[in-house]
């Protein structure tokens, strides 16, 4: 056989291409021809490339957070500090266990891929038609296609009169398409039509199916949520080493200054150990899981499946929505849109002679649409169909030989316009009225048909034009509205020809801007950058455009999210940092999608958007809290031992701390949070300021506190820790709160009534246990007077850290108009 990847099958003739293969297309292959092929082209399957679950779940414990609370328990085991250990170990699994089930519901896109193939084929094999396995199938084979048929192979049409092909899954093109010996079909596509003989020219991997399948595989997307808690956990941790280092070297050279190296050395380990469980954000992964789990199970009820967590913070900030046509925007459907009529013909008149002229069983979707408008198919029970010829590509119509109830007999017939206007004879005054409408249609993206019928000297009379088109789905219009309003730019992705993409775009408000993206390919690389990041849409597009695409408006730092429903959507819906598979899709798409639909049409993407948005907010908040609290303590800690030259907190304080902010603190996920107007992603420069603003203010009111304990009231050092306490622990409690919004706290939506009473129990409990103490000479009792006292100045000091919030954020809101 010649190198077959020297040859451009496309474009070959059915004698080179079997010249070629090396096969003769009256034999087929022999057995040991098809022994040395396989061998060398394999098994006409997709490989599957399978990541084993213990790896996928290990890969859970690996990262800057994940490292250091192993560390934290590792330290704990070894001191015999059995509570942290197994608070430590608790949290590290609820959050690992949470990412590996919902990566396991994930699937795998190449399986479900590999699903699609056909797997049976009619092969011509030494002279003998077999039914063999389409998995046997080699380049070359000779195999027999009917309507039905999935096609097994990419395949070159050898003989037969047509067929014609539903490859919308491949493609995206809303119409079947019409294939002619010569012609090439696409492996997974449907024949609806016809049948033909072809020969195998790719199978595998080295079909377009396969090259779709490399594109799924090779499709990589950066987690905007995990960049986000690498850099805040890499700042979290390295200040609380940090500190962590001075207080212990300060602690080591006092205590061989006092010549109790190893009782105080043990005393100093733990605390240090207390200090890193204490400052690393050993919570955080688990809370802001939680989060999203609780947002996933809401998306679900509105019909929005997640399959991935991190979808959703995605979701939240995507800035642009890449749509594929048909089956998402349209109904995948063919309608009967205007007609016009002629010869005194009424559309009623057009509409009964081109269904006498419709196979009334064969699965084409035109004569579909003409008999769904006709409606009563009893009105063609009076009329007898003598004679019936089924479309031919060559003469490109459909003919019928009707008997009328009258006794007469007439022709009739339906197909390309321009055939049937030409059958009529007509005078160059009618053919250029009857054409200038046609040219009218084709440049709104409607597929024609004429309609003629013979009078009763037997010449044809040329009635009507009949228009088809999909029609936009009916909530399409005002959900893309919808999406537009919320800051959401929409760019609408096709396989159709531009001017039928170019009137849906008008239709449905995207603009005419719509071009064929193969044109902008051509161009150098900024021009292609700036055509995309222009176009209102593309069209005569194919799998691999889609996936490109994307990867150019990611290029362009957008957050991109692609809907789509077929096997050719499936590159681009893993490669996008949000792919949505809508309802109906096939197994390609919902296993390559981030989130599928199971309701029709796109509105639940807005609902969904809307409430992503919520649980971002409730993310954002913690995140936010989380890192002022972990600042406060810090830069309490290493402040007191410069300017009071102790520890103002017991390990047993610091550990209640972190025990009483993290766990409660969980229910923020049911937090009542408003919608976000506009896409919002991590600003870290906006978290970090509010957070580390709020610390230094929390810090400056604890000291406050302290000395106003030393000087004033005049309390022993033991009773000054325990305000110290309170301080950090109520007054970093309420911090929370400042934490939902960019607004006084007071404003709405108010806080949540299970997310409430979780913060509220801290506070009771922080307060009981500085009024009594806990048991432990490390953290005594101060009584009601000093802690009443002490809440009055907490809550003047939330007040003051509220005021000290927005002004934070009206020089950002400043900062960011300079830019």
């Amino acid at each position: 056989m010649e190198n077959q990847e020297k040859i451009d099958f496309e474009k070959a003739s059915v004698e080179e291409a079997l010249k070629t293969l090396s096969v003769d297309s009256n034999q087929g292959l022999s057995e040991d021809e098809v022994k040395n092929r396989e061998l060398q082209y394999g098994k006409n399957t997709i490989p599957e490339k399978k990541e084993s679950l213990l790896k996928k779940f290990l890969s859970h414990f690996i990262g800057p957070i994940p490292f250091m609370i192993e560390l934290a328990a590792i330290l704990s085991g070894i001191l015999h500090n059995w509570p942290d250990l197994i608070i430590i170990v608790a949290l590290l699994l609820v959050n690992s266990l949470l990412g590996f089930f919902q990566e396991y519901k994930a699937g795998n896109a190449i399986e479900a891929l590999k699903k699609d193939l056909a797997l049976n084929a009619r092969v011509l094999r030494a002279g003998n038609w077999k039914e063999l396995l389409a998995a046997d199938l080699v380049p070359g084979d000779i195999i027999m296609v009917k309507l039905g048929n999935i096609i097994p192979a990419d395949v070159k049409i050898i003989s037969g009169d047509y067929l014609s092909v539903d490859q919308s899954a491949m493609t995206g093109e809303s119409l079947p398409v019409n294939k002619k010996v010569g012609d090439t079909a696409y492996s997974s596509t449907i024949a609806k039509l016809g049948e033909v003989q072809c020969v195998v020219i790719g199978t595998g991997l080295n079909t377009l199916f396969g090259k779709t399948t490399e594109l799924v595989a090779t499709a990589e997307t950066k987690s905007h949520y995990q960049a986000a808690i690498f850099k805040i956990g890499n700042f979290l941790i390295t200040s609380t080493i940090s500190v962590c280092t001075v207080l212990f070297i300060t602690d080591l050279y006092k205590i061989k200054v006092s010549h109790t190296l190893t009782e105080d050395f043990t005393t100093l380990i733990i605390f240090m150990l207390v200090l890193l469980v204490g400052g690393i954000p050993i919570a955080l992964p688990s809370v802001l899981s939680v989060t999203m789990a609780i947002g996933a199970r809401k998306l679900a009820k509105m019909k929005a499946i997640v399959s991935k967590l991190t979808a959703i913070e995605a979701l939240a900030g995507m800035d642009l929505l890449c749509s594929d046509k048909t089956g998402t925007l349209t109904k995948n459907e063919l309608i009967i849109g205007k007609i016009k009529t002629f010869n005194q013909a009424s559309e009623e008149d057009i509409i009964l002679n081109a269904s006498l002229s419709t196979s009334k069983v064969a699965e084409d979707a035109i004569d579909k649409a003409i008999l769904d408008k006709l409606g009563d198919k009893d009105k063609l029970k009076s009329f007898e169909i003598k004679k019936y010829i089924p479309f031919d590509p060559v003469i490109k119509r459909t003919e019928s030989t009707v008997q009328n109830p009258d006794g007469s007999t007439v022709q009739i017939t339906k197909g390309a316009p321009q055939v049937i206007l030409k059958m009529t004879n007509p005078d160059e005054k009618f053919q250029n009225e009857v054409m200038e409408i046609i040219t009218d249609f084709a440049k709104k993206g409607y597929r024609t048909l004429g309609v003629a019928k013979t009078d009763a000297k037997g010449n044809w009379i040329f009635l009507g034009i009949i228009s088809l088109f999909d029609p936009p789905r009916d909530d399409t219009l005002d959900t893309l509205k919808h999406i537009k309003e919320m800051g959401i730019g929409v760019k609408m992705l096709t396989g159709d020809h531009t001017a039928i993409a170019q009137e849906l775009g008008g239709q449905l408000g995207f603009g005419s801007n719509i071009v064929a993206f193969q044109e902008v390919e051509q161009k150098d690389e900024k021009t292609k950058e700036e055509l995309t990041e222009k176009a209102d849409g593309f069209a005569e597009i194919f799998p691999e455009h889609k996936f490109n695409i994307v990867k150019i408006l990611q290029k362009l730092k957008h957050i991109v999210g692609m809907t789509g429903d077929g096997v050719n959507d499936a590159p681009a819906l893993k490669q996008s940092d949000i792919g949505i598979a809508v309802s109906g899709a096939t197994d390609a798409a919902r296993a390559a999608a981030d989130i599928v639909l199971t309701a029709p049409g796109l509105n639940v993407i807005a609902h969904a958007i809307e409430n992503a948005r919520e649980v971002f907010g409730r993310m954002k908040s913690y995140t936010m809290y989380r890192i002022s609290e972990t600042m406060r303590l810090l830069l309490f800690l290493f402040l007191s031992m410069l300017v009071f030259d102790q520890h103002p907190l017991t390990a047993i304080m610091i550990v209640i701390i972190a025990f009483l902010n993290d766990i409660p603190i969980m229910m923020i996920a049911y937090d009542h949070m408003a919608s976000l107007e506009k896409p919002k992603e991590w600003d870290m420069k906006e978290i970090f300021s509010v957070s580390v603003g709020l610390a230094i203010v929390g810090v400056i009111s604890t000291f406050g506190l302290y000395w106003i304990a030393q000087e004033v009231w005049l309390l022993k050092s033991e009773m000054c820790r325990t305000l110290s306490f309170m301080a950090i622990l109520c007054g970093g409690m309420l911090t929370i709160y400042l934490m939902r919004n960019d607004k006084m706290f007071w404003h709405k939506p108010h806080p949540e009534l299970k997310f409430f009473i979780a913060t509220l129990v801290p506070l009771v409990l922080g307060t009981i246990f500085s009024v009594y103490g806990f048991g432990t000479d490390d953290f005594v009792g101060i009584g009601w007077k000093y802690v009443g006292l002490s809440w009055i100045y907490i809550l003047i000091w939330f007040f003051i850290c509220a005021c000290t919030k927005i002004l934070i954020y009206k020089l950002l809101r400043v900062s960011h108009w300079d830019k």
